[in-house]
């Protein structure tokens, strides 16, 4: 209720204009005391032991997480983590701050619940996103740090971006997830493919290890976001090449660059879509990506989630997590209690008592 009367507001406002005030109030409101558990009792889920994951050595409340792209800088961790996540992930980030493309960058398309967003990386950098986690209490949910190279580096230099972020955000995230998959910085598609993905892969694990025992810790899980617009072949090879080096997972899938089907004016804007029009193709992709590896590598499904069907059809398809982002911005924080009842409904009706008993089932 509360979203669907401000909805209207936001919605009259620029679109990157109304995501800096989403993120930053978030951020400001966690601050005061009391406002968490106002958030708390307003949006939070309930524990229901039937929907929890226990994953790269982490244990989720429930499969339902933020995707990358809405708190780029960790400025509203303390705030996301009261609204009924059960995990999210901050960046992507980038060794150095950089501005990003030029404005206007992120554009609605309404008629089609969807955004297109080309907003390059931008982010404060490491090092600010570092001091920021570091004044943090005590994590009530497992944050993943979404990692990228800078605009400028060259790709034969784009490992050592991905190291920098590794050495500077070590002990915040509880995961991390290299992004080789947006469309909004130049040739970064191309470390999807051939010797570039093998070697950056390579570099990350190498750096991780080192840090681990650099903290006298253990390695933190590395998962790798892909995107939609790949064929058959692209994603058997990459599969193959994610798991070969000792990877955790998959994200599937960033945004596509696909404009199928789409009927706002909108669509012409060049950048990443998310939103409803991703929903069946990444969906698609779980399902192959699983088929490929078996089963035996996870997967955590993102792209057009809007419903619980939407959510658990993924589930099925392959992933042992899912995540949102554009679904709130149309729908808002009350998705997910949405979402959260709907699954569980959903594993009755099939006969499940545990969520990690439908991952994979349409396979079976």
């Amino acid at each position: 209720m509360l979203y669907k009367m401000a909805k209207p507001f936001l919605f009259k406002m620029d679109p990157e204009a109304a995501h800096h005030l989403i993120v930053d109030g978030m951020g400001t409101a966690a601050k005061i005391p009391g406002v968490s558990s106002i958030l708390s009792a307003v949006w939070g889920t309930k524990a229901s032991e039937e929907l929890t994951v226990d994953l790269f050595g982490l244990h989720f409340k429930h499969p339902i997480g933020l995707a990358a792209g809405l708190d780029k800088n960790a400025k509203a961790v303390a705030g996301l983590s009261r609204i009924g996540l059960s995990f999210l992930e901050v960046g992507t980030v980038t060794p150095v701050g950089q501005a990003g493309n030029e404005q206007p960058r992120l554009f609605r398309l309404p008629p089609d619940e969807a955004l297109i967003n080309r907003m390059g990386f931008n982010n404060d950098g490491a090092d600010v996103m570092a001091q920021r986690l570091s004044k943090l209490p005590r994590r009530r949910i497992p944050l993943a740090v979404n990692i990228g190279k800078n605009k400028l580096t060259p790709n034969e230099n784009a490992a050592d971006d991905y190291r920098a972020c590794v050495q500077k955000l070590f002990p915040y995230g509880d995961f991390f997830v290299v992004n080789i998959s947006s469309p909004n910085t130049p040739d970064l598609r191309a470390l999807q493919h051939g010797d570039d993905l093998r070697y950056l892969l390579d570099a990350v694990k190498d750096e991780m290890e080192k840090q681990a025992e650099r903290h006298g810790a253990l390695p933190k899980p590395i998962l790798v976001k892909i995107a939609p617009d790949n064929s058959e072949e692209q994603l058997t090879y990459m599969a193959q090449a994610i798991q070969l080096s000792g990877m955790s997972g998959i994200i599937a899938t960033n945004t596509t660059i696909s404009r199928d089907g789409l009927s706002h004016g909108n669509a012409a804007e060049a950048g990443g879509l998310s939103g409803r029009p991703l929903t069946h193709r990444s969906t698609e992709v779980i399902r192959s990506l699983y088929a490929i590896t078996q089963g035996k590598l996870p997967i955590i499904g993102s792209g057009g989630i809007f419903t619980a069907d939407d959510a658990y059809e993924k589930i099925r398809a392959g992933a042992s997590l899912v995540e949102v982002y554009t679904a709130l911005i149309y729908r808002g924080p009350g998705l997910l209690k949405e979402i959260h009842s709907g699954l569980r409904q959903r594993l009755k009706k099939d006969g499940y008592t545990r969520i990690t008993q439908a991952i994979g089932a349409d396979h079976r």
